[in-house]
């Protein structure tokens, strides 16, 4: 039995990482990552095969989708985009959960249509996960239900970012009126609709107040443990410092709750950055 945590990114400055290698010592710690760095670009079969080389066998990429299909082209008209894209990131093989598919908040229930062509079209090979911005997917139900509607045809996932505990009282730092600026404010979702859910949970600078606000998510993951699903769930913080040890700790308390689970790696040793 399995549970798959990860962070938004594999290295930062704040966590103790080597030189070289840093996504081999980020997979010490996690097993499961955020691959955001493909929004901006396509990444080379040879810098993928780097990203392989340095990851076991079951660890989780939830790789994005360019923001050249998604944003620009908005789903349509980027058949060989995406061809050229699923190419690049071959070498990944297993590692490849889910190939995540973030659209714009102004992407809303009327390009229901668009998002449901491209699901059908696209290679049957890949999973698929989808994020929607829009409020209305959050605060009409008719509509959530549509959503789910198109995902169920082609056993696609709808992944939540879970902004709750960020948007529970006001920002106190830089960092968490840069996030209160950006991230978007949903009515929180639970629901999975495969046996593969995901959720991306952003907390505060505070780690008690990101920790006293995921209670319900652990009690979600075991729920879902107990169905015989498989999750990944991300964890953020508005500057992401602590973000490396909180994954851990979400996991070590879901495993005090299911002490079956399998544990995470020891992490890689190395020595914690400094200034001289």
């Amino acid at each position: 039995m399995r549970l798959h945590v990860g962070c938004a990114q594999w290295t930062h400055p704040a966590w103790p990482q080597p030189s070289r290698d840093k996504l081999r010592a980020y997979a010490s710690w996690c097993n499961a990552v955020e691959s955001n760095t493909t929004f901006y670009a396509t990444p080379s079969r040879a810098t993928v095969e780097t990203w392989a080389a340095q990851t076991p066998p079951d660890f989780r990429f939830v790789v994005k989708l360019p923001q050249f299909i998604t944003h620009e082209r908005r789903l349509s008209g980027a058949e060989v985009e995406l061809r050229a894209f699923l190419t690049a990131i071959e070498p990944l093989g297993s590692r490849n959960h889910v190939v995540w598919i973030q659209l714009p908040a102004s992407f809303s229930p009327t390009d229901l249509g668009v998002l449901a062509a491209f699901l059908h079209q696209a290679p049957r090979d890949h999973r698929y996960a989808v994020e929607v911005r829009h409020p209305e997917f959050f605060s009409d139900p008719r509509t959530a239900g549509l959503l789910e509607r198109v995902l169920a045809r082609v056993d696609a996932e709808w992944i939540p970012f879970d902004t709750g505990t960020l948007f529970a009282r006001r920002p106190t730092s830089f960092a968490e009126r840069d996030a209160w600026m950006k991230k978007p404010r949903v009515r929180r979702r639970t629901r999975a609709l495969t046996g593969h859910p995901i959720v991306r949970y952003i907390g505060r600078d505070s780690v008690a107040e990101t920790v006293g606000g995921w209670t319900y998510l652990v009690e979600l993951v075991v729920d879902w443990l107990s169905e015989g699903r498989s999750p990944t769930i991300f964890l953020h913080t508005p500057d992401n410092a602590e973000s490396l040890n909180l994954a851990r700790r979400f996991h070590a308390d879901v495993r005090a709750i299911v002490p079956g689970l399998t544990p995470l790696p020891d992490p890689v040793v190395t020595e914690p950055p400094t200034l001289f």
